[in-house]
């Protein structure tokens, strides 16, 4: 084997653990995730199995994480990734007459979430409960809301942010056309 070879495979279980750490899973709910066995998953952490690129990419979907980022040196300080406004990724059919720019990076789905949401006039986003203990926090950038959390009900204007519950209904709907920045923590 070469010295980068070597390098792959020294770092790859302490990323892995990393990562299953980070997303608060144990062993065995990363076993039921990715189809690989509990014991598997330990053994590769302690670096006493070396997977297969099958095993490993089940374990990095199943973990969320970036593929070739888990083999790549970690010398990425010096770096500024961009997105420019072209190539965020956008959702048009989701809530009604509202456009959802996701600002967040994909490995960040289902636990810290940022989101620019621009609502027409009575366009409206309509929620279902996420998961027990999540939390959103919106801040309107343009014009009024109304939002509705539980039986919570507030207006918000421009420049006002508003704190609330979304383990339960919520929603947002505007009051004039708007503008406003969502971030969503998943407990």
């Amino acid at each position: 084997m070469t010295d980068k070879t070597d390098d792959i495979l020294t770092r790859l279980p302490a990323r892995l653990k990393e990562a299953r750490r980070a997303q608060g899973l144990s062993l065995e709910a990363v076993a039921n995730l990715s189809g690989v066995s509990r014991s598997m998953v330990s053994q590769i952490e302690r670096g006493e199995s070396s997977p297969t690129i099958s095993t490993l990419w089940n374990l990095t979907r199943a973990l969320q994480v970036d593929f070739a980022g888990l083999l790549e040196d970690s010398k990425t300080t010096d770096q500024i990734e961009v997105l420019r406004k072209s190539e965020v990724p956008s959702i048009d059919n989701m809530g009604e007459n509202c456009r959802i720019r996701i600002l967040s990076p994909p490995e960040e789905a289902g636990g810290h979430e940022v989101y620019d949401i621009q609502l027409d006039k009575d366009g409206a986003l309509n929620s279902q409960p996420h998961a027990r203990g999540a939390r959103e926090q919106l801040t309107v950038l343009e014009g009024a809301v109304r939002v509705t959390s539980g039986a919570a009900v507030s207006e918000l204007r421009q420049g006002d942010t508003a704190r609330y519950a979304a383990d339960v209904v919520h929603s947002i709907s505007a009051i004039d056309q708007a503008r406003v920045f969502l971030i969503v923590k998943n407990a």
